[in-house]
């Protein structure tokens, strides 16, 4: 069988000989570099409702159909719920799976309409996914 053929030592050489510079690459030296440790700091309710009107005023929606100028209209009302789920989402590392989902749709590039590599996807998020993401990004260091 090939696997039986492949081993450690012949990996490593086909490696350094595609990569000069990289002559003493082994997986077990990848693993003995720890990890770095990430900290977090808690979310406060005008955190959420000052990420809420940093985004732009908009109709368009998500699968759940809430658009941001909703959001925008009673973030003072949802803060504080949504500033409970941010913390517990920053403290279990466990992200909602409904959050998750996304709505994609084709947007076209150039050329032929008619062509469908002419067109690339994108993905609609829904406005609670948005303000999770930027949650994440602004308390994460």
């Amino acid at each position: 069988m090939i696997t039986q053929k492949i081993t450690a030592s012949s990996c490593l050489a086909r490696n350094s000989a595609n990569n000069q510079n990289n002559t003493s690459f082994s997986l077990n030296n990848m693993f003995q570099i720890p990890y770095p440790s990430i900290t977090y700091h808690c979310t406060t309710t005008k955190e959420i409702e000052n990420i809420i009107k940093s985004f732009k005023l908009s109709n368009s929606f998500g699968y759940d159909e809430v658009p941001m100028n909703l959001l925008r209209l009673c973030s003072s009302f949802i803060s504080s719920p949504l500033n409970y789920i941010c913390n517990r989402t920053l403290s279990t590392g466990i992200f909602p799976d409904r959050l998750k989902y996304a709505s994609i749709r084709p947007i076209f590039k150039k050329d032929k309409k008619e062509d469908i590599n002419n067109y690339r996807p994108i993905s609609i998020l829904t406005s609670f996914s948005k303000i999770f993401e930027k949650v994440m990004q602004t308390r994460l260091l």
